[in-house]
């Protein structure tokens, strides 16, 4: 039988389409999604001939609400080898919540390893085993989770040592502290642009953010609530009126992305650390940012007084 132009149309167009997502799952997630966030950093120092783990988890990848296996879901590690001097970016692994993992070099068969459970329990951590020389490199453990919008990378430098007590890891972070002086106005960011937070509109309940405050001196357990608001308008202050008055998160919170508190009037009773907690429970995101507010008296001169905004870093 003759075939139709139209369907030789769709079987070209098919092809091409095919084609280009090959080509986008075979290079690194740098170039393939330059948007990914990096949300941490890490150095690592391993011996020759030790088995050196890279840690990457994320319990927003486990999230299985549809109980589908599919592709939505994907994790994939790259490396760029600093040993051979030719800065090459070359990718190791991956995996797909509906698949098998896949090694792409035959030399790193059975040799580098992701758990194989990684989308039950979130640990997509890098085991590399007999560690060589030719190891060393930046490696970035790359997270997305197409249906939820989540693009997020994990950067580690792995350094090659000869002497096992000289490997070591560390984290170079802390929260940011805030200096502000007495009777001024201060904003605390708080700010997630992510497209969840507009496009699910019939999960509204399952989106809630809200503000702590905890006290000097008092244990993170039993800090105050000062905020709770929920993505379907529904907002909830507490404390005396006077508190609830003076801090404050902007009505179109949701709309923007931006849940910043603004403390208006500030006085000594202020001082301690605040915490803005972000849940969207339908996609599994829970994230924290912390701040330590210190209050000084202000000085006498005219241009100070008349200073009032003080942003500090968003973590």
């Amino acid at each position: 039988k003759d075939v139709s132009p139209s369907f030789i149309w769709y079987l070209c167009v098919l092809f091409l389409f095919s084609f280009v997502l090959c080509s986008c799952l075979s290079v690194p997630a740098d170039a393939s999604n330059p948007a990914s966030v990096v949300v941490s950093v890490l150095n690592i120092s391993a011996a020759l001939g030790s088995q050196a783990v890279l840690p990457c988890k994320s319990h927003r990848m486990v999230w299985t609400q549809d109980r589908l296996n599919d592709r939505q879901r994907v994790v994939h590690w790259d490396v760029l080898s600093t040993y051979y001097g030719d800065n090459k970016m070359e990718r190791l692994c991956d995996m797909y919540s509906a698949g098998d993992q896949r090694v792409y070099s035959s030399y790193n068969q059975g040799r580098i390893l992701m758990p194989q459970n990684a989308f039950r329990d979130g640990n997509f951590s890098l085991v590399i085993k007999g560690v060589a020389e030719s190891d060393e490199g930046i490696y970035s453990c790359n997270l997305h989770h197409h249906y939820c919008h989540l693009y997020e990378t994990v950067k580690i430098q792995l350094s090659i040592t000869k002497k096992a007590e000289d490997a070591s890891e560390y984290w170079d972070g802390e929260k940011p502290v805030i200096v502000a002086a007495e009777g001024s106005t201060v904003t605390l960011p708080c700010v997630n642009r992510n497209h969840i937070w507009t496009e699910w509109h019939s999960e509204e309940e399952q989106q809630v953010v809200h503000w702590d405050r905890q006290p000097p001196g008092v244990p993170h357990d039993r800090a105050d609530r000062l905020i709770d608001l929920y993505a379907s308008g529904e907002r909830r202050s507490y404390g005396p009126l006077f508190i609830r008055q003076k801090m404050n998160i902007t009505q179109a919170a949701f709309a923007l992305g931006d849940f910043s508190l603004r403390i208006s009037e500030l006085e000594s009773a202020d001082e301690g650390t605040y915490s803005c907690h972000l849940h969207h429970h339908y996609c599994g995101l829970h994230e924290r940012r912390i701040y330590r507010v210190s209050v000084t008296e202000p000085l006498r001169e005219r241009k100070v007084l008349n200073s009032t905004n003080h942003i500090a870093p968003a973590l």
